[in-house]
């Protein structure tokens, strides 16, 4: 769980963030509560991001994945997506999560994969998909947020 693995951007988001001095995989990974449940981000592009988890940890009392880590990495996984679909100068948030479990799952390694179904001006809806190691899909949620502006950089002030 503690391993670190490196993230499969574009070149052009490496760019993009880069030449702005923005610290990439911070901005993209699984944030805090995603690293506690040991969230490990793939790939990531606008068009798709990958994302694994695992079940050891995040089970409920019947030895279950609990339904609300998946519901966390859903809404990771789809967020990544709509942060890199708005860009460098657009702040994605969630406004709308829905998530279908089809079956439990008791050990192993989970996989989500997110695709977009929507990338407007000012919303952005993600399929996601967890699927165990056998490839049988675990869960099915949607993710749409809402695109605003970032805030303007603020001038700090020198004594």
């Amino acid at each position: 769980m503690g391993e670190q693995t490196t993230v499969k951007f574009p070149q052009e988001v490496i760019d993009e963030y880069t030449a702005l001095g923005v610290d990439l995989h911070a901005l993209f990974s699984a944030g805090h509560l995603g690293n506690r449940m040991g969230v490990q981000i793939i790939e990531a592009s606008a068009e798709r991001v990958v994302g694994t988890m695992p079940v050891e940890g995040n089970t409920q009392p019947y030895g279950l994945l609990h339904g609300g880590a998946s519901a966390v990495m859903a809404e990771t996984l789809g967020s990544i997506g709509a942060m890199l679909h708005g860009g460098a100068s657009r702040l994605a948030v969630g406004v709308d999560l829905n998530c279908t479990h089809h079956r439990g799952v008791r050990s192993g390694l989970v996989t989500g994969v997110a695709t977009p179904v929507h990338r407007g001006r000012s919303t952005a809806t993600y399929e996601i998909v967890i699927s165990d190691e056998q490839d049988k899909r675990v869960c099915t949620a949607r993710l749409t947020c809402l695109l605003r502006d970032a805030p303007a950089p603020t001038a700090t002030a020198t004594s």
